[in-house]
């Protein structure tokens, strides 16, 4: 059976472990009708729009008031 011939140190084994756990910051596509900024692959939540056509009627802030 293998056994380890030295104790690994608590900084190499964070290290080793350190690169699994880091994250990556969403890509953000510009809407096409308004360019405001969004997920991919999603409807804008600005101006209701996915691919071109309106999906979701969105009410204006400024309308209301």
């Amino acid at each position: 059976m293998a056994v380890p011939k030295r104790k690994v140190s608590k900084q190499r084994r964070d290290k080793r472990r350190s690169s699994v756990w880091k994250l990556t910051a969403p890509g953000l596509v510009a809407c096409s009708k308004c360019g405001a900024l969004h997920l991919p692959h999603r409807m804008c939540p600005e101006c209701g729009t996915y691919k071109g056509r309106e999906v979701k009627t969105i009410k204006s802030v400024t309308a209301e008031n």
